[in-house]
């Protein structure tokens, strides 16, 4: 019965293991990006205003990981 209780606990920790390097994935993906757009200089003030929208939507996906 031990061994029936050990493979499930294994089986149940493996989405959750899957579920973690998810969120890591995605947290490196977008602290890439934000590390690209604080990089990058320009003057055109319409460029720079994508830049500060782009880099407040990835400043919210960051602070809605958990």
């Amino acid at each position: 019965m031990a061994e029936k209780e050990h493979v499930l606990d294994a089986r149940d920790a493996k989405p959750e293991a899957a579920a973690e390097a998810e969120r890591k994935r995605k947290r490196q993906m977008l602290e890439l990006q934000r590390e690209r757009i604080l990089d990058e200089r320009t003057s055109n003030p319409h460029r720079r205003a994508a830049l500060e929208a782009a880099l407040a939507d990835i400043e919210s996906k960051l602070a809605a990981i958990p």
